[in-house]
């Protein structure tokens, strides 16, 4: 039987435990109601931001109570969260379903030993600096450390200064290194650093995130993510680039005929 897609989506950083609960049930009806099997994804510590004084969220012991209550509040929801520190994964262990490298560390052996000990599925993006081929020695640490459940996220490749492409190449080559392949696609349209530069807030072109979603549909892929937002222009964290709530059924109705045909050959 033909596995349902993945959707990863909520908000970048948890800004409240109320609109972490509005958007996660908005998005699993959704999910539930197209097919798709719903993760909420959103970050207790944005801990690599460019300023010092950048929003980061609540922190690691408010947001664990966050996701326990959502666990109560919503049946059978499923969380993604991101950490930094080796010492962070094991403290997840009773509130999340799948914990997540950031790219930048994604090469980080201590994280990777210590998300693999808790035997949750782990998340994995894929270094912005890194070819996907590079991606095999990540997956080798994975294994070596016992991990089972291994996803890969594309989020873009840097291409020159403050600016990302995909290669539509690296679905495949790391699809065919038999782990579950997500593509990202508010981070990918991300202009790294640019707001600092300009001097503005604009460091993402979001109009482009549902095309690229289209596209890594077609080269058969397991599962899709997007930062989401009731009013992304209000939001704390990286409000250029989310996707609006109302926008997201559309879009995810649009992406799921190009997902069923290729994989039913």
């Amino acid at each position: 039987m033909q596995k349902r897609p993945i959707f990863i989506g909520g908000p970048c950083a948890m800004e409240s435990y109320e609109l972490s609960l509005d958007i996660a049930k908005t998005l699993k009806n959704i999910s539930e109601k197209l097919g798709f099997d719903y993760y909420l994804k959103s970050s207790f510590d944005k801990a690599n931001r460019s300023s010092w004084d950048s929003f980061r969220g609540p922190g690691l012991y408010r947001a664990c109570e966050w996701f326990r209550l959502l666990k109560e509040e919503i049946h059978d929801i499923k969380i993604v969260t991101d950490v930094h520190e080796s010492n962070q994964p094991e403290k997840l262990i009773d509130f999340v379903d799948v914990i997540q490298i950031p790219a930048f560390l994604c090469r980080q052996t201590d994280l990777i030993r210590t998300a693999a000990e808790t035997g949750k599925t782990i998340n994995i993006k894929k270094g912005q600096f890194l070819s996907p081929y590079e991606m095999q020695s990540v997956l080798d640490k994975c294994r070596h450390f016992n991990a089972t459940d291994i996803w890969f996220t594309e989020r873009g490749t840097f291409f020159g200064y403050n600016n990302l492409v995909v290669d539509m190449k690296s679905l495949k080559i790391m699809r065919d290194m038999g782990v579950t392949v997500i593509f990202d696609a508010t981070h990918s349209i991300q202009k790294p650093s640019k707001d600092i530069i300009d001097k503005t807030s604009g460091d993402g072109d979001v109009e482009f995130s549902e095309s690229l979603m289209r596209a890594a549909a077609a080269v058969k892929i397991d599962g899709y993510f997007a930062e989401v937002h009731p009013s992304p222009a209000t939001a704390l964290s990286d409000k250029s680039r989310l996707l609006k709530l109302d926008d997201i059924e559309g879009i995810l109705e649009r992406v799921l005929p190009i997902h069923k045909l290729v994989h039913s050959y």
